[in-house]
């Protein structure tokens, strides 16, 4: 698809992290540290954890480590990134966004992040929480397996091939691709992942209801 791409849906399914929020800042911090002291190159690792949940990225980075110890990091690395704030800002436009869709389409979050990091950072950005969430306690498998945005899809009642997912990273790029939907990419990192259509930010995404519960989404 090219920049200029008309899309229509019943249901959009949004990851957090880079799509409607920039927590690069904090990210950086908390993986670097998590780098620094395993002995691992902060560059390469970060790389590998944009849209995975912590432990499924320290699999990919420590894979001798036994996953009961992925597990207990983990926990560890998401209080500290829920007591982190500092940098933490909406992505320009997510709020008119999401404005656009209340009342007029079936939309929920997808994150990889749990509850506790998934409200903070939403509140941090002035961002309002749609009512059906998708976050890291709802699956048991993290991006880029398709199981979050499968659930998203069943929850909103609508079939996989009729919704929209809006995604930053390769692997949650994967993931949507994976469960059979549409994907624009948002965001620099998008631009090297098989997006359908990439926008630099959600200021370049329309939405116009067609009654129904249908939207056309007109992306670039």
């Amino acid at each position: 698809m090219t920049a200029s791409t008309v899309l229509t849906a019943r249901a959009l399914l949004l990851d957090m992290d880079g799509t409607l929020v920039n927590s690069d800042a904090v990210v950086e911090r908390v993986w670097r540290r998590w780098a620094d002291r395993h002995g691992l190159d902060g560059d390469e690792v970060m790389k590998v954890v944009h849209g995975r949940q912590g432990y499924a990225s320290m699999a990919v980075l420590l894979p001798s480590r036994p996953m009961e110890q992925n597990y207990a990091d983990n926990a560890r690395m998401l209080a500290e990134e829920t007591a982190d704030m500092d940098g933490v800002v909406a992505i320009p436009g997510a709020a008119e966004f999401l404005a656009s869709l209340r009342g007029v389409v079936a939309h929920a979050l997808v994150t990889s992040a749990d509850v506790a990091l998934s409200t903070a950072r939403m509140g941090a950005a002035g961002l309002s929480l749609p009512e059906v969430r998708v976050t890291a306690e709802s699956v048991g498998a993290s991006k880029p397996d398709p199981e979050g945005f499968l659930k998203g899809a069943a929850e909103l009642g609508v079939a996989p091939e009729e919704c929209v997912v809006f995604e930053d990273s390769g692997a949650g790029i994967a993931a949507g691709r994976s469960a059979g939907m549409r994907v624009v990419g948002v965001g620099p990192r998008a631009g090297f992942h098989r997006a359908d259509v990439v926008v630099r930010d959600l200021r370049q995404v329309a939405v116009e209801g067609l009654g129904g519960g249908v939207v056309r989404l007109r992306v670039g």
